[in-house]
């Protein structure tokens, strides 16, 4: 398949079936996580957060909610459980329904929080010139390890060129670094630290 035909219409084909047959076959696994965070952490399951999409749009994304009520930032409300949690990045599966919403792909750059936008250079903005996805080429280099200087240059390098091989790889590469529990937080950091600019 070419670029051009994955573009247009393979690449949200791949997006349907392939999320369509994951929620299937997690189904259990989700309903397992989803009940371990209603006895860990209480109500409610679900997280949701407004993030920046295709063009900058703004749509709701959809996570297993990792952290406990209070004050504080991220680092002092997570807990052992939530760690893990993060670490599998089962709190990311709920997002196969933002895919199926088509504000999501299965791989594309992640989604990042709208105030971000106006903080981009140029060449940073690239990154919305596609939908953010689940998997990315900056996760498939070492998930929140990656400083955001190279985050989103990778970013802007996958916009550039999206093909079905680079997907394969970079979907295959996030599941080795996944099983390996690489990358979760970024050096001092509950995940990764603010986006200044």
């Amino acid at each position: 398949m070419t670029p051009a035909m994955y573009n247009a219409w393979g690449k949200r084909a791949v997006d349907v079936v392939g999320a369509t047959l994951l929620l299937v076959l997690i189904a259990p696994l989700l309903l397992a996580a989803m009940l371990a965070v209603r006895l860990a952490l209480g109500r409610p399951v679900l997280f949701t957060q407004q993030r920046a999409g295709l063009g900058g749009a703004v749509f709701v994304l959809v996570k297993l909610r990792s952290l406990r009520h209070g004050a504080g930032d991220d680092a002092a409300r997570m807990t052992r459980f939530g760690r893990l949690l993060r670490a599998s990045a089962l709190d990311e599966l709920p997002q196969l329904l933002n895919v199926l919403r088509g504000e999501m792909s299965l791989v594309g750059p992640r989604p990042l929080l709208p105030s971000y936008t106006q903080r981009y250079t140029p060449r940073q903005a690239e990154r919305l010139r596609v939908r953010p996805g689940l998997a990315g080429l900056a996760q498939a280099a070492g998930r929140n390890a990656v400083p955001w200087e190279q985050r989103l240059e990778l970013d802007a390098h996958y916009a550039a060129r999206v093909t079905l091989r680079g997907d394969l790889l970079i979907a295959l590469r996030c599941a080795w670094l996944l099983l390996r529990q690489r990358g979760v937080t970024a050096p001092g950091h509950a995940t990764m630290p603010e986006f200044r600019g």
